[in-house]
């Protein structure tokens, strides 16, 4: 059974910085592009970043591109997201996903970007 369980979100100020983590299972990590999607009070899914399997290529939506880092440890079966320079508008919960899978992501972490 696939299990994602995200982690690390909260509330912090404008210009701060958080690292969501996303702890994977019950699937080969290693050989899997994985996603980070957010979703805003109100809003649909916005996707955020992926990144391939062994962690070479990344890709970025324009509202994060410069801000966030997304970055994956396949020993440890882990998934990240730095997040610098964080804005109100990146309010969201936060979700990891295998790419292609939308159905597969986890509970989500809240962040909270507010002075």
């Amino acid at each position: 059974e696939v299990q994602l369980v995200e982690s690390g979100g909260g509330l912090v100020q404008p210009g701060g910085s958080l690292r969501l983590s996303c702890a994977a299972s019950g699937f080969t990590f290693s050989t899997r592009a994985m996603s980070w999607v957010r979703q805003a009070p109100g809003k649909g899914l916005e996707w955020v970043s992926t990144i391939n399997s062994g962690g070479s290529s990344t890709v970025y939506a324009d509202s994060v591109r410069g801000r966030f880092t997304i970055f994956r440890d396949n020993a440890k079966n882990t998934l990240y997201l730095q997040m610098n320079s964080l804005r109100p508008e990146d309010t969201a919960v936060y979700y990891c996903s295998i790419t292609g899978n939308g159905a597969s992501r986890g509970q989500g972490t809240h962040v909270t970007v507010s002075s």
